[in-house]
């Protein structure tokens, strides 16, 4: 879904996933700077917004959602993931409820199969799923934004900012009265910086939280059954994930950054050494320079300097081996 905004002075469109809104506006780091002094917003109207409602809401939410959120509170963000029967992530939900319905924006394209999911385990309970992506647009003010909301809003205030709901139909004069617009690729700069994985770019088909850091944040630990806690719990109690997420400080004298699945080697052995990960995603941050976030094989020592592709990467811990 094309956003309107592509429309503002300077915009260029993203590609891939996120296509549909601005990749930037033509000063990326200008951009990125005003995110982290908390001005501006960015528009993230591609992504998938679905509610549910009905009073059984959050205790049937609660049966499917790796977080705990019977008794979740009005106007409390949280975000939880869906797995496969093996513990694998299937959908990643950021969330709140309103007081009467749950609103969710999800990854792009993934709300079809995220609510045929949900429509399949309905059976007795009182909820209705609903997709309100055509008409409900997702917007990001960064954390320190004085800005206001526009009357009727539905709002996630979490530590990294407020993830607003809003009219579709409202974003042009929202822009209009909170600018100036970031791109996706400033965002990006900043969720990197957080170490914040991404469903569909940390993950892959056998992705499971521990090796994500997702444990505690979209996965409790003292909850009851949901599928693929089996998994979850023996990992936690009995072993180690295989992989694990690390941060990459990159060489700053090459003049490309090393693409989403470039392969990472330990160094010392050289370009023709054993593969150990993979980038998951690599950014220019305005303050730290091209950065990276990778999956490696957990026994890779914290301390091994790594090759992503033929550019030196200095690892930084995220996820403990």
């Amino acid at each position: 879904m094309k956003s309107p905004l592509l429309s503002l002075p300077g915009a260029v469109p993203a590609e891939g996933v996120d296509e549909g809104v601005a990749a930037h506006y033509g000063d990326l780091f200008r951009e990125q700077r005003a995110l982290a002094d908390g001005t501006g917003f960015v528009d993230l109207s591609h992504r998938g917004v679905v509610t549910v409602s009905g009073e059984d809401r959050l205790s049937w939410l609660h049966l499917l959602l790796t977080q705990h959120v019977s008794e979740l509170p009005v106007g409390e963000a949280t975000e939880a993931l869906i797995l496969s029967a093996h513990g694998h992530i299937e959908h990643a939900l950021y969330l709140v409820d309103d007081g009467t319905t749950v609103w969710a924006h999800v990854e792009p394209g993934t709300q079809d199969a995220l609510i045929a999911y949900l429509e399949s385990m309905k059976f007795f309970y009182r909820v209705e799923v609903a997709d309100r992506t055509a008409d409900i647009a997702v917007v990001h003010l960064p954390a320190g934004s004085i800005a206001d909301v526009p009357d009727g809003a539905v709002v996630r205030e979490t530590p990294y900012g407020r993830d607003v709901f809003l009219p579709r139909a409202g974003l042009e004069e929202f822009a209009a009265s909170h600018g100036p617009a970031a791109g996706l690729l400033a965002y990006e700069a900043l969720r990197v910086e957080q170490h914040r994985p991404r469903l569909g770019f940390e993950t892959d088909h056998r992705t499971i939280p521990h090796e994500l850091g997702w444990i505690g944040t979209a996965v409790h630990l003292q909850k009851g059954c949901y599928r693929g806690q089996e998994t979850v719990a023996r990992v936690q109690n009995l072993g180690k994930p295989p992989r694990r997420l690390v941060f990459l400080h990159l060489d700053g004298s090459d003049v490309h950054l090393p693409v989403p699945g470039t392969e990472i080697r330990v160094a010392d052995e050289g370009p023709e050494g054993r593969r150990v990960g993979v980038v998951t995603t690599s950014v220019r941050h305005h303050e730290l320079g091209p950065v990276a976030l990778a999956v490696v094989k957990r026994n890779v020592p914290v301390d091994a300097r790594l090759l992503a592709g033929e550019t030196a990467a200095a690892q930084e811990v995220v996820v403990e081996p």
